[in-house]
This record gives structure tokens, C-alpha cells and sequence, in this order.
């Protein structure tokens, strides 16, 4: 079996004493489990249980039920004296009864940037979560605490982050944290949330490029940036920039390519493109795929971006495109010249699938823009294709069966 690049090391043999040890910390979880299994069932979201969560959250953060119990605890509210639970480097949270509301807040829910306060006066949760508009003490103070127990909260889910880097729970959490941001925060200190986060981003990205839940967050991050309600303006050209950045560093992103591909039609609308514009625009990224295609024809990820550009080139011209004042002749020739330029890859890489499924895709197109166009193009049989693709992806017989019936359907 691929180890994937990891080294094999042999399996230590396992003691009486090393069962005994894992027997314990089994206990020990199941202990913990159940302690805030009981608090939970009696509503008791008191700070025990906000420590209890803390506890197991290190142990295990895919326990998603556990996260839910800790935001109750916000929810609900927690002492107003300093807790330990939360803070990596001295483990305390301070927070106040008036931390956080809104319980039917849903993590995975869009950001709840309509719900900004227009003031600093904000609600409080009652022992039932229930809000109230009287606030009591000093409104900045309130606010303060409110910056505290999100950013304290925030902090101690870093740690997971870096150990747990693609559970999604932990990332569905910092989510929800960011939407009471939204809801508690007056604009300027929610926007400054906001910003860190897209640091945060920025680091783990660095850390492991191709993290999708991170490109994901980014994208999260980003769209509440651009939003008028936090003072945002457009981040397209910066974002197209940080893609292209990702993409040179490691041309496998596929998660960079794909950001890339949300981003091109806004960019370009934004620019405000002319047809000349627009179409050296697209000269420009096919010029950079097929660089990278040059460098890695056996890397799906750029066949993907490739086949997302010549959709770009084959779709009908009322639709949204790169380049919608091409002409039938225009596109044509382009997706003859890809083609040659497929072609030119098989003299080093005859044994690569993915060649002759392109070869065979853009053939099929290049065909039916022909037809559009009311004449018969001079295309090279696609079945060639098909017959060399199958040979190399037998696992997909299904999928060739099909291809080859609409093949002979249409020439009938």
C-alpha cells in the first residue's frame, strides 16, 4: 500500500503496562464524557461545565456535540470572575454574564453581517438565554467584555487548529464566534476581528497549502471584508493576486486554482474590460496553464483549471464569460490550437490519461461548434481518443460506454 511519502516505522510491541495506561485515559474520557453529559441534560451552563468542555475539547475537538455545549455555555452566560479553560498560555477566560447570545445562531449559516448593532447598546442573555434591552454598568465596558470572550475564545481554539488542522468542527466554531462578532460588536471592532482572521488564513495557508477547509475560511473571511456594514470595499484584485502567489509556489493547489476561477468573471467586471481587454485576459491564463501543463501533464488539478478555461471559450456567447465577443471562427480556432498544444505533450508523456481525455473532451467540442455554425470542421475522429483513454482508465468503463453512444448517436 502507498505510504504516501510517510517512512514506515515498525510497531513497537505493546506491555501489559501499556494496556493498562490506555485503559485508564479510556476511563478518564468516558468520566469526563459523562460529567458534561449530566450538567448538559440538567441545563447546568454554568463555568464547571464550560471547564469540563475545555477538558474534552483537547482530548477529542471532532466531538461536535461538546462544542455545542460550550457555545450554550456563552450563551448562557458565565461567572464574571476570571475561569481557567480557555487562554493556551495561562488557561483563563475572562468573560462576563453578558457575554453572548443568539443560541440559534448556526455555525454553517451565512454571516450574520444584517444584524450589526447600529449602536453600542446591545442585549444580554437571562439564565435561559432569553434577551433583554436593558444593559447595565458602562455600554464600552460591555463591549469590552464582548472583544474579550470572543478573542479568548478564539485563542483557545489556535492550539487545535495547528494539531487538527482539518477538523471541521474547530473551524465551524471559529465561524460562529465570528458571526457574534458580527451581532455584539460595533462595525470598527468586528471589522478588526475580522482582520486577524484573514491572517490567520494567511498563516495556515502557509503552513499547508492545499488545506481546503482554510481556503474555504478565506473565502469566508474575505466576503465579510468586502461587505459595505464593516466598512469593506472589493478585495477581488488582491485575492486574484494572492492566488496567483499560491499557484506559483505549488503549481498541485487545486484549491488555489479553484479560488481563482470564483474570482475571474467579478475581476474583469470590476476592471471594467473592454472585448480587447477581456480577451488578452484570456490569452494570458490559458498562456499560464498551459505552462504548468507543460511542467506537470499528469496533475489533475491543472486539467481541471484547463477544462474551466475552455468552458470559458466552447459556452454560447449570451452566457457570462471571460470573453463573450468571440465569434464562432475565434472560438474555433482556440480550441484547435489547445489541441495542438495537447498534442505536443504526448511525445513525453504518451501514458497519461488525462491527455487523451482532454484530446477527446475538446475534439467533441471542437465538433459541435462546427455544427453551430452550420458546416462540418475537419476534426479527427474522437473515437481515437476514447479508445486510448479507456485502455489507460479501465475503471471507468461505464463512463467511455456512455461517451461512445452519444458518439454514435450523433453521428446518426
Amino acid at each position: 500500500m502507498d505510504s504516501h511519502g510517510a517512512p514506515r516505522t515498525s510497531r513497537i510491541a505493546r506491555t501489559e503496562e501499556h494496556r493498562r495506561q490506555d485503559t485508564d485515559k479510556i476511563n478518564k474520557y468516558r468520566e469526563l464524557e459523562a460529567s458534561i453529559r449530566l450538567q448538559a441534560d440538567a441545563q447546568k451552563y454554568d463555568d464547571n461545565l464550560f471547564q469540563l468542555t475545555s477538558k474534552l475539547l483537547r482530548l477529542n475537538p471532532e466531538y461536535y456535540t461538546i462544542w455545542n455545549v460550550r457555545r450554550r455555555c456563552l450563551i448562557y452566560g458565565l461567572s464574571s470572575a476570571p475561569s481557567h479553560g480557555s487562554s493556551p498560555s495561562k488557561e483563563s477566560l475572562s468573560t462576563s454574564p453578558q457575554c453572548i447570545t443568539n443560541p440559534c445562531s448556526d455555525s454553517s449559516s451565512p454571516t450574520s453581517l444584517d444584524t450589526i448593532p447600529q449602536s453600542q447598546d446591545s442585549q444580554i442573555a437571562g439564565k435561559n438565554g432569553i434577551t433583554v434591552d436593558s444593559v447595565e454598568g458602562n455600554v464600552e465596558d460591555n463591549v469590552e467584555a464582548h472583544i474579550d470572550t470572543i478573542q479568548n475564545e478564539l485563542s483557545f481554539t489556535i492550539p487545535l487548529l495547528v494539531e487538527f488542522p482539518k477538523c471541521y468542527w474547530i473551524w465551524k466554531y471559529r465561524k460562529w464566534l465570528l458571526e457574534q462578532a458580527n451581532t455584539r460588536l460595533p462595525p470598527k471592532a468586528a471589522r478588526s476581528i475580522w482582520e486577524t482572521e484573514l491572517g490567520l488564513a494567511s498563516k495556515m495557508l502557509a503552513k499547508d497549502r492545499r488545506n481546503f477547509h482554510a481556503w474555504g475560511y478565506r473565502r469566508y473571511v474575505v466576503a465579510a471584508l468586502e461587505n459595505p456594514l464593516l466598512g469593506g470595499r472589493s478585495m477581488v484584485e488582491d485575492e486574484f493576486a494572492y492566488t496567483t502567489k499560491m499557484i506559483r509556489g505549488d503549481l498541485s493547489n487545486f484549491s488555489a486554482w479553484h479560488s481563482r476561477s470564483q474570482l475571474l468573471l467579478r475581476l474583469l467586471e470590476e476592471r471594467g474590460a473592454d472585448d480587447a481587454a477581456r480577451k488578452a485576459f484570456l490569452d494570458e491564463e490559458l498562456g499560464l496553464i498551459q505552462d504548468a501543463l507543460n511542467v506537470g501533464p499528469d496533475d489533475q488539478s491543472l486539467w481541471y483549471y484547463h477544462q474551466y478555461m475552455m468552458s470559458q471559450i466552447v459556452q454560447p456567447s449570451e452566457k457570462s464569460t471571460i470573453a463573450p465577443a468571440l465569434t464562432t471562427s475565434d472560438r474555433i480556432a482556440y480550441v484547435r490550437g489547445e489541441i495542438d498544444n495537447i498534442k505536443d505533450l504526448l511525445e513525453d508523456y504518451a501514458d497519461t490519461k488525462w491527455i487523451y481525455e482532454a484530446l477527446l473532451e475538446y475534439t467533441i467540442a471542437l465538433k459541435h461548434l462546427g455544427q453551430n455554425e452550420g458546416e462540418e470542421l475537419d476534426v479527427e475522429d474522437p473515437k481515437q481518443w476514447l479508445a486510448k483513454v479507456r485502455a489507460l482508465d479501465p475503471m471507468r468503463a461505464g463512463r467511455w460506454n456512455d461517451i461512445e453512444k452519444q458518439l454514435g448517436s450523433n453521428q446518426h
